[in-house]
């Protein structure tokens, strides 16, 4: 798999699915007969995506290091872990998202997804412009943070 990388505007229709660009369904699923993705919640009040393999990475890192025995690790468990959700693309390419999820990431009618490198995101497309706005200043600060990577 190479860089999903891009952004991508599309619609939600009244029975809670998107169309999921072509480019990243050739390059997610272009190895396989299983058009499948899990989608979980995000910190942001967003949705990441996740091929089952980098799913099954992350999440058993995750497990690796939580004890459930913990108030904090329990917290992203029950956050992360809990509400992710296996989804297969239809044949017309669409992901049917599910209404909890939808719920939680304030999705309308306008989004947008995100290829950020190993996982996507799907936002409502009102609220990432918001967030975008919200969080301009502190984006200086963050890139001057990743200062040690050179080109």
């Amino acid at each position: 798999m190479e860089l999903l990388t891009g952004e991508y505007r599309n619609t939600l229709d009244e029975k809670g699915r998107i169309l999921f660009p072509t480019r990243l369904r050739n390059e997610l699923f272009a190895d396989t007969d299983k058009n499948v993705l899990i989608v979980t919640q995000s910190f942001d009040h967003c949705l990441w995506l996740y091929t089952p393999e980098e799913w099954k990475n992350i999440s058993s890192k995750i497990m690796e290091t939580a004890s459930p025995f913990n108030a904090r690790n329990s917290l992203v468990l029950r956050h992360f872990i809990a509400p992710a959700q296996e989804i297969e693309l239809d044949k017309a390419g669409r992901l049917s998202i599910p209404q909890s999820l939808r719920e939680y990431a304030h999705l309308s009618k306008d989004c947008v997804i995100l290829g950020i490198n190993k996982y996507m995101e799907l936002w409502d497309a009102e609220a990432y412009g918001k967030y975008l706005s919200e969080n301009e200043n502190s984006l200086k600060e963050a890139a001057e943070a990743l200062s040690n990577i050179s080109f």
